[in-house]
């Protein structure tokens, strides 16, 4: 048994590591992640999902969050077979009538559908409205991973199969949650949280309403793409879901006619309306006594307060950073970073990945140290609680998406990659398609090789770049 473990973990190993040539806190930091998420969870059943303390700790019961959709499942899809992924999945499908039933008891109607903040079995047991009722952007993530998994795997036949009655049902939800406001001309969508807990019942979260928008939109684009190409599907999912054009035409009239708040004076989107009533007072000019707010403050303080838990806006930047440009990302990053306590285990991956892409490798480096070591090091006074284990998936991508600037477009990988100056090099494996690409960067070259049958292209600072099988190609 003992011999069997070793080799489990060898394969593991073999496949997940990340290694850092220069900076031993940097290095044990990651591993401990890696080590951690491979602990947690093997992808071997789709009953089972991630608990955001693992088996490290008790706290939160071991329920799945959103944080399953939005920060662990690229590191499973990219270390693992493609089947670990589309079993997180498949355990949100299976859980998908559990969600009708849930936006019902809210008043919800037509088979729309509201995924639960916290479950273990697709109802929600989650006990504090403002997170339960309000905290809805957790239905985006789910549409997201969707989408998600179909970019990096390229496989589309789970769509057919099982997502696009989840991005119906989840469309549905989005249009009737939206109200039409005459003073606007636009549809608004009113009394939300978003990721930002540190603000609760605010009306019209640009990151709640930006996701909506994109939800019905992509649901229509796969109705369309499933009409076309799965004929005997589509029937099947129209006669399920009772779905007719004219209830399309409602959706996309919502879609296409969204609210955005928006600061001509600071040329930004506002985190939600009332954004700009606040005292907008640094977290660099609050005392240092005052910090972590959370233990600190009253709530009654904290939701008057302009500092933001994690990123939100940002959020919406880093799912859909092909829809802005890198001077927006660049004037929200520096408008929002500022505000941000980072209070939330969620924040510093987020903002790593987003310094790395604007080159402000310093501040990615330090997000970096903090996210990775965030348990090590104990830095919110709290590991005795358990560890984050999603929140390590977040600082894999850090790395991977933050300094190797790996993307997914086109079908193809694309890097840009960089290195802190702390380091002397790095290296990380991708399981693309089926085919394993390690990726080795140093300061002044990029070294890729392929274990595989067949050459890729991939795409390297906009250059194309071929990489065969068992040999190394440098850049």
């Amino acid at each position: 048994m003992l011999q069997q473990q070793k080799d489990a973990w060898a394969k593991i190993w073999e496949m997940s590591d990340i290694t850092i040539d220069g900076d031993v806190k940097a290095q044990q930091g990651i591993r401990f992640n890696i080590f951690q998420l491979n602990q947690t969870y093997l992808g071997k059943d789709s009953r089972l999902n991630i608990g955001p303390k693992g088996f490290t700790g008790e706290k939160y019961g071991g329920s799945t969050y959103w944080d399953t959709e939005a920060y662990c499942i690229p590191f499973y899809m990219a270390t693992k077979d493609q089947q670990v992924a589309r079993n997180l999945l498949t355990y949100r499908y299976n859980h998908l009538q559990k969600a009708i039933e849930n936006a019902q008891k809210l008043g919800f109607k037509n088979g729309a559908a509201l995924y639960p903040m916290v479950t273990m079995n697709g109802e929600e047991c989650h006990n504090e409205w403002e997170i339960t009722f309000e905290e809805i952007h957790r239905n985006g993530a789910i549409a997201f991973a969707i989408f998600n998994y179909h970019r990096f795997t390229g496989d589309y036949s789970y769509i057919p199969e099982k997502g696009l009655e989840v991005l119906i049902a989840i469309a549905r939800f989005w249009h009737q949650r939206a109200t039409y406001s005459t003073h606007h001309d636009q549809y608004v969508i009113l009394g939300v949280t978003g990721p930002n807990e540190y603000e609760n019942n605010v009306n019209n979260n640009f990151y709640t309403n930006y996701l909506a928008k994109w939800c019905i939109d992509y649901a229509v684009e796969q109705i369309a793409k499933v009409q076309q190409e799965f004929a005997a599907d589509y029937d099947r999912i129209m006669s399920a879901t009772n779905l007719s054009d004219s209830e399309i035409t409602h959706w996309k009239a919502v879609a296409d006619n969204m609210y955005f708040p928006y600061s001509e004076k600071y040329d930004v989107y506002l985190q939600q309306d009332g954004f700009l009533d606040k005292e907008l007072v640094k977290v660099s000019d609050l005392d240092k006594s005052q910090r972590p707010i959370n233990q600190k403050w009253s709530w009654d303080r904290i939701l008057r307060s302009p500092y933001i838990k994690q990123a939100d806006v940002l959020q919406g930047f880093y799912f859909f950073e092909d829809h802005f440009s890198k001077e927006q990302l660049e004037r929200h990053f520096d408008f929002y970073e500022p505000f941000t306590v980072h209070e939330s285990s969620l924040s510093p991956c987020v903002h790593s990945i987003q310094a790395a892409v604007l080159d402000k490798m310093d501040m990615a480096y330090t997000f970096y140290l903090r996210t990775s070591r965030l348990d090590l090091d104990d830095y919110n006074k709290e590991v005795e609680e358990g560890c984050h284990i999603t929140s390590m998936a977040g600082t894999w991508m850090s790395i991977v998406e933050g300094f190797g600037g790996m993307r997914v477009k086109n079908d193809q990988l694309h890097f840009e990659p960089k290195i802190p100056k702390e380091w002397n090099g790095y290296s990380f494996k991708i399981n693309f398609r089926n085919q394993i690409l390690k990726v080795a960067v140093q300061r002044n070259e990029t070294g890729f090789s392929l274990e595989g049958k067949n050459a890729i292209t991939v795409v390297v600072n906009g250059d194309s770049v071929l990489v065969e099988p068992d040999r190394l190609i440098t850049v």
